[in-house]
């Protein structure tokens, strides 16, 4: 027997399951994570097929006319564009389209709302910016300074915040039952339209994130893409010149283990090796460094430094008290005591014969 369709009730239920599962998912790059997040968006698109057959929503409607459990279907196009944004692409032109997907459901949301007067008068205003200007829009204004864009970020996450704080609050009354319902309508309604009015918060950022990246996508040059003959053909070219070198990708080929076996010399006279060999003198001294410390460690000891400056003349003797201290004279050097007696003499007859001050001859008259 053929499965029943799913109702709309069961639909968004499921839909809802597995967005908040792909929340709390932070390996983004795997492929299982594009299959969560494409069939999300499938599901999604059913529910959004559901309430256009059922026809849920009636623009002749006021926000009074629709049901208490009808409230949260509103949030579908807001999840759905959440949920387009997620979704990896393999091209820039795809991306472009992904994100013209995202903003179209984005756009029904905040539309949908406004018809229903659902929309507070600050987001109102938002909404008229908008759609003067979709693709440069943003929640903070044109040419504002640093400062001024720095308040607006800030303002935006604290109302992001409170608005946050006020729907787990709405959601932890008692009267507000359960998840499946069970609680007082007008509690479970305020839920749903403090609901509401988080997402229509969050839209407008996502709308402002979504034009940041156009405008980083508009930048960016578009990809050249060879065809596949190109490609096949470059493969042969390389795969016929490695072939006229000698060269296999083969490691256990006759030839490899042939030349491995021979003891002549590494290179050909037109510098090819000829057998397999390693170099081992860079990598056995990158080998020594790799735990050696981060700064110079002494190769002396001072003494030793001293001595080798001593060898080399870097160091000059003497000086100090100790240079004007005269020697003991050995009175048994003779010929030394000789010499200095008459080195004495000569200075007393230089002395005698050159008075203090006789050389100065300029202020004579």
């Amino acid at each position: 027997m053929d499965d029943q369709p799913k109702s709309l009730k069961a639909l968004f239920a499921e839909a809802e399951a597995k967005r908040l599962a792909l929340e709390s998912t932070y390996e983004t790059n795997t492929p299982s994570y594009r299959d969560d997040v494409s069939s999300t968006v499938q599901l999604y698109n059913d529910c959004l097929e559901q309430i256009s057959r059922l026809s849920l929503f009636s623009p002749n409607e006021t926000a009074e006319d629709i049901s208490t459990s009808d409230l949260p279907y509103l949030l579908v196009n807001y999840h759905l564009a959440e949920l387009t944004q997620k979704m990896p692409t393999p091209t820039l032109q795809a991306r472009r389209t992904l994100l013209s997907s995202a903003r179209d459901a984005y756009e029904r949301f905040l539309h949908q709302l406004d018809h229903y007067i659902l929309l507070s008068d600050d987001y109102r205003k938002l909404l008229e910016r908008y759609t003067e200007s979709p693709t440069t829009f943003s929640t903070i204004s044109t040419g504002a300074d640093a400062t001024a864009r720095r308040d607006a970020k800030i303002a935006n996450l604290k109302t992001e915040k409170e608005l946050r704080t006020k729907l787990d609050f709405l959601r932890r009354r008692p009267e507000y039952g359960t998840e499946e319902g069970f609680g007082d309508e007008e509690a479970v309604r305020a839920v749903h339209l403090a609901h509401l009015d988080y997402a229509a918060h969050m839209v407008f950022q996502g709308l402002e994130s979504l034009n940041r990246e156009l405008d980083v996508l508009s930048q960016a040059p578009d990809p050249l893409i060879p065809s596949n003959s190109t490609v096949a053909q470059d493969e042969d070219t390389r795969r016929r010149t490695r072939q006229d070198e000698g060269f296999s990708e083969r490691l256990d080929s006759t030839a490899t283990m042939s030349l491995a076996s021979m003891d002549g010399p590494l290179l050909s006279g037109q510098g090819k090796p000829l057998r397999p060999f390693t170099l081992l003198g860079n990598r056995a001294e990158i080998a020594k460094g790799v735990f050696r410390p981060g700064h110079n460690l002494p190769t002396m000891t001072i003494d030793e430094y001293l001595e080798e400056e001593k060898r080399r003349g870097g160091i000059i003797e003497g000086g100090g008290e100790a240079s004007g201290r005269r020697p003991e004279p050995d009175e048994d050097n003779y010929e030394k005591a000789d010499a200095e007696t008459y080195k004495a003499r000569q200075w007393d007859e230089f002395t005698e014969a050159n008075p203090r001050g006789s050389g100065n001859t300029l202020n004579r008259g």
